[in-house]
């Protein structure tokens, strides 16, 4: 009797214990389901000090200019997007030159009436203007993204500017 008795009460136990579980499952998923992107990962790989700057540099098919007033920061800046992940609406006071070394990133632009997606691929590269233009990055894929980053900013002004979603473009 008392042998029944303790397998009839490790059965409950048994049953309870799968019950329980089951009912935490079901508690957590949803909060899985809700819960916010991963964060983009930012290691700002190095910074330098630049005194003002005046540059021609030409050549039979192609020109650049560059001239500063006063000291620049210059960063390079690696940024990591795990799946899902974004930037956040941000703008910086100076341009940026955004070079895609991994994966694939979406820049989103705040001032486009459209709010049209632009795809970049590794290999690939744009400008960020900065000086109050607003922008997005967001990694829409399955994989791995990484951008690397060199921003010229006037001296100690901070190097990124959090913003307000513009409301033609999604958050």
């Amino acid at each position: 009797m008392q042998r029944h008795r303790r397998r009839i009460l490790a059965t409950i136990a048994t049953i309870a214990t799968v019950g329980a579980l089951v009912g935490a499952a079901q508690l957590v998923a949803p909060v899985h389901a809700t819960q916010t992107p991963p964060e983009v990962t930012t290691t700002i790989l190095a910074k330098s000090l630049f005194d003002q700057m005046h540059v021609n540099a030409y050549t039979d098919r192609w020109k650049a200019k560059l001239k500063t007033r006063g000291q620049s920061d210059v960063y390079v800046v690696d940024n990591k997007f795990p799946p899902g992940s974004t930037t956040g609406w941000h703008t910086h006071p100076g341009p940026s030159l955004i070079l895609v070394v991994t994966g694939t990133v979406t820049n989103y632009q705040g001032d486009d009436p459209s709010c049209a997606s632009h795809v970049y691929t590794a290999g690939a590269g744009f400008v960020d203007p900065g000086s109050g233009e607003v922008h997005m990055l967001r990694n829409e894929t399955g994989a791995p993204a990484e951008t690397i980053a060199v921003q010229l900013l006037p001296k100690d002004a901070l190097r990124r500017i959090p913003a307000e979603p513009p409301s033609n473009c999604p958050a």
